[in-house]
């Protein structure tokens, strides 16, 4: 039951960061590109959120994901990681304004990513020792 509890937890949490990433490129999208609406952006903007999305899915971390700005893999192409970063810098300090519970929770889940990393290299390490255990 607590592993359960653990794991709907997590993905939760995965919902709460893609939606933030989400508010965060729709706001920079509509001050820098003057796009309208919600869930309404250019072509680029699409396209960094795709990609976003694409990422957070293919997460090696996953169950136990951190924030992207904690992680120790960074996994964006180089192109892609400049303009995510000129994103969340425009965006990161205005979400407190326009969406102060996403901006407050993604805080408090980059204080908890030490244990994050942590668990993952954990479970990494142990798979390993199992993976040589049956080899020997």
């Amino acid at each position: 039951m607590l592993k359960t509890n653990s794991v709907e937890k997590e993905e939760r949490r995965i919902v709460r960061e893609k939606k933030t990433i989400t508010e965060m490129i729709g706001l920079y999208c509509h001050d820098h590109h003057g796009t309208k609406g919600k869930g309404d952006l250019c072509e680029d903007c699409q396209n960094l959120l795709t990609y976003a999305f694409a990422r957070i899915d293919h997460c090696v971390f996953l169950p136990g994901k951190p924030t992207c700005k904690n992680c120790t893999i960074h996994c964006y192409a180089p192109a892609k990681k400049e303009k995510i970063k000129e994103v969340m810098r425009y965006a990161g300090p205005r979400m407190m304004l326009h969406k102060p519970i996403l901006a407050i929770s993604h805080l408090i889940d980059g204080k908890k990513d030490e244990e994050r990393i942590q668990d993952y290299l954990e479970r990494k390490a142990k798979k390993s020792r199992r993976s040589g255990e049956q080899n020997s």
